[in-house]
Parts: C-alpha cells; structure tokens; sequence
C-alpha cells in the first residue's frame, strides 16, 4: 500500500510546494520532488523539477536533466547502502527517515558524482515526506512486506510512519546549513505534502507539545517560547511577501499606462538624470557620490509604497544631495535642476494613482479600474486578510490585463493560508504558555487537544 494519485494531481500538488518553498526562501532556485512508490520495491520516481529565475518572478517546470530517477524511477535494491557501491543521499532519507543536508559539497559524503567523477554538487536539502502507517491503514495488512537494507534487515520496524516522497532544494552557496531556519521550513511543508493540511500538521505538533507539558512544565514552557515563537517570527517573512507582490503588481500597472500613453519611466529617468549630474561633479567628492549612486540605484528595486518610497527619497537620497552639495557646492543652475529632478522623482512615485492618467486608460472597466488601484496602492503596515481576500478577487477577474495575474492570485493565495496557520499557531501558543505558567486544570487542557477551545 501506498499513496495513490493521478499523475497530474500528484504533479499539480508537487508544483504548488516547490513554488511556495521557492518564492519564501531567498537562497532557493530549484526544487525537485520525487515519488517514492509501494513496499517492498519502492521505486522512487522524479515527479518534477522548477528552476525559479534571479528576480524571483518566474518557475521554469520539466525534467530537462538526465537523471536514474526520470520516469520510470528506480528501485530500491538499485540505490540503497551496499559496500562497493557509491552512497546516495536518497537512499539515507528513504531508510533513516531523516533528511540530509549538503552544506559542505566538497566533504559530502553522500554525493554520487563526487565519489564517482570528484564534482561538486550544488548546495541542497533533502527532505522525507513521512506518512503515519495508520492513515495508510498499514496496521491492517500483516502480511505487508517492506523492503530491506543489503544486510535483508527490515526497514521501518519501529517507525509509525512511511517514505511516500522525497524533497530536494538547491540553494545557493552558504544560503544552508544543517539545521537552519530554512531546513525547518522545508521540513514543515514536506510532511503536509499529501497526507495532511499544514494546518493539520501544526495541530498535531501542538498536541505533541501539549503532552510534553503534562511531563514538565516549565521545560516545556522553555520549549514553546524558543522554538514555537521561533516560528511564529516566519509570519514577518510572509508580510514582505505581500507586500513585494503588491510592489510587483503596482510596477506591472504602471507599465501598462505607460504603454497606453506612450510615455517613459519618469522614475528611472530621474534617477538617470541625478547620476548624470553626479558625472559632472569634482573627483574630491567621488566616495560620496559612488554612495549615493548606490542608494539610488537600490531605490528603484526596493518594494515601497508611494508614500514610504517618498520617505525614503526624502531620508536617504535628498539629505545625501544636501551633505554633497554642502561639500561641494555647484552653480545655481546645477543646483536648481538637482532639487527640480528630486521633485521630479517625488510625483512619479504616484503614477499609476494619477487621476489623469488613470481617467485616460480605457482598456478595462471604469469601477474595476478605480477598485484595482485603491487596493494595490493601499498602504499596509501589517497582514490584513480584508487587503489579501480583495486583491485575490480582483485577480481573479480576466478583464484585468496585469501579466502575472494568474501566479499573483496563486501566490497570495498560499501567504494567505500559511499567514492563517501562523496566526492560529500564535494563538494556541499564547493559550499553552498561559496554561503553563499559571497552571491551568486539566479540563482546559482537554479543550485545547480536541480543538475546541475558542479565542476570547
């Protein structure tokens, strides 16, 4: 017995997790997840690979490499621990049950093509993707056979749990370490993958948690505060992911309206124009204007609203202008195109909020338009579903013509959920940690296990 899947909604299912792992991690840029299918044969699949692009905006999906684990897979027997074989890193996490971790590709003993041609590898974590035997109704079959290592010694004799799928996260160099955020993040959405909801998954772990109260309580108290809250802090990590989606949304509008009118990027003008101007300017004042340069190049890719982008203009470029014009003063034609192209930068932060300019763009509907713009140049400071739930019905309408409409709806879609089992993790973390301290009866205890207890 295992896990049975049509093959698209298997592939569907992989994708989904490779998206959300690469899009949330910021050293990641490929994943691949393999099927590993029935004991005793276990004939482990890859189901599909993405390679995401440096901007972070774009998966490419397939299995474009040649690999022993294209379709249709390999064995068990063909890939496990024997002597005189080359040891595989995928043949440790179908029998240990645990994941691997190559943080040092040169010393990774577990590398097949640097044990057979001396090369490196990339960077990478491989994660099992565990599936309690009883969900699988395993416990009812005695006569299931499971495989065996070369030593005929059974596999998974102990272990409530069997390896339905394996996950594998490039990343770039020194982005991962053995036990780092990263890898608990992977791990996390790894044992939702076909078994359970995540929301499900962080359920039982705080039950887990709950009965290791019973056990000691100010130990697990200890337990919650620094390794709970250490997961709640992900939900900042969430927030400026919507908030990059909504930049990218706006940067998508604007280009759009451009196009319409047939008109410039006024803001990477501006930009221009000031590092023209630095060109111009005395060789004593080169280390402040190769930092402002800087500053300002990093402005144009920062996810800013208008309105903080503004501030940022104000605090960080325009006072920089102030210090080098103090230091280096120049005529008062110079100085006046400065302080005009400053302005310049200033309005073109709410281009695509223009009434004028919005009145002029005729291609969707007059109250889709005015709605589509009041939401993504809203300015939030903090995780609102109202903001999420809105933009993701207004992506879902076809007669909006922003290009990466369907993958935004996708994205937010996931933040959402994910912020949603943050939010409830924070909330029965805060029950658990009252419950402990001040030493809560049994009965609210009971609650909380069979989810019951309700938010005042």
């Amino acid at each position: 017995m295992s896990i049975e899947i049509e093959r698209n909604v298997l592939e569907n299912a992989c994708k989904e997790m490779i998206e959300t792992i690469l899009f949330c991690l910021p050293g990641a840029f490929k994943g691949t997840i393999y099927r590993v299918g029935k004991p005793p044969a276990l004939i482990t699949e890859r189901i599909t690979s993405g390679v995401i692009d440096s901007a972070k905006k774009q998966i490419s999906w397939g299995l474009p490499e040649n690999s022993d684990y294209n379709p249709p897979g390999r064995p068990w027997i063909d890939y496990r621990d024997e002597p005189g074989r080359p040891l595989e890193a995928m043949a440790w996490c179908v029998e240990k049950q645990i994941s691997w971790t190559s943080a040092d590709p040169a010393n990774d003993p577990r590398s097949v093509r640097l044990q057979v041609e001396g090369v490196e590898e990339d960077f990478h974590h491989m994660e099992p993707v565990l599936v309690r035997k009883s969900d699988l109704h395993l416990d009812l079959y005695s006569s299931l056979e499971y495989p065996r290592d070369y030593q005929e010694r059974v596999l998974w004799q102990g272990s409530d749990y069997v390896v339905v799928a394996v996950v594998k996260i490039h990343f770039d160099p020194h982005a991962i370490r053995v036990g780092s955020a990263e890898t608990k993040v992977i791990k996390k959405l790894s044992r939702s993958l076909g078994t359970e909801l995540l929301s499900h998954h962080l359920h039982h772990d705080t039950v887990r948690a709950m009965q290791q109260l019973a056990k000691d309580r100010l130990n697990a108290c200890n337990i919650l505060a620094d390794s709970l809250r250490n997961t709640i802090t992900k939900s900042a990590l969430i927030f400026s992911l919507v908030k990059m989606e909504m930049w990218n949304l706006r940067e998508q509008w604007e280009a759009l309206l451009r196009k319409e009118r047939h008109e410039r990027n006024a803001k990477r003008d501006a930009i221009k124009e000031l590092e023209e101007v630095l060109m111009h300017m005395g060789e004593n004042t080169q280390e402040i204007r190769n930092d402002l340069v800087a500053v300002q190049r990093r402005f144009l890719d920062l996810p800013l609203s208008p309105q903080k982008a503004e501030n940022w203009v104000t605090l960080q470029i325009q006072e920089r202008w102030r210090d080098l014009l103090a230091k280096s003063p120049q005529d008062e034609k110079t100085t006046h195109r400065i302080w005009q192209t400053l302005e310049k930068l200033k309005k073109a932060l709410y281009y695509g909020k223009n009434p004028e300019v919005v009145a002029g763009y005729s291609a969707i509907p007059r109250e889709l338009k005015h709605e589509w713009v009041d939401a993504i140049y809203s300015n939030v400071d903090g995780f609102n579903d109202s903001t999420i739930d809105r933009l993701i019905r207004l992506l879902a309408n076809p007669a909006l013509p922003i290009p990466s409409r369907e993958r935004s709806r996708r994205m937010l879609t996931q933040l959402k959920v994910l912020a949603e089992n943050m939010d409830q993790l924070e909330r029965n973390t805060n029950f658990l940690l009252r419950h402990v301290l001040n030493g809560g009866d049994n009965g609210s205890s009971q609650e909380f296990v069979n989810g019951e207890k309700k938010k005042p």
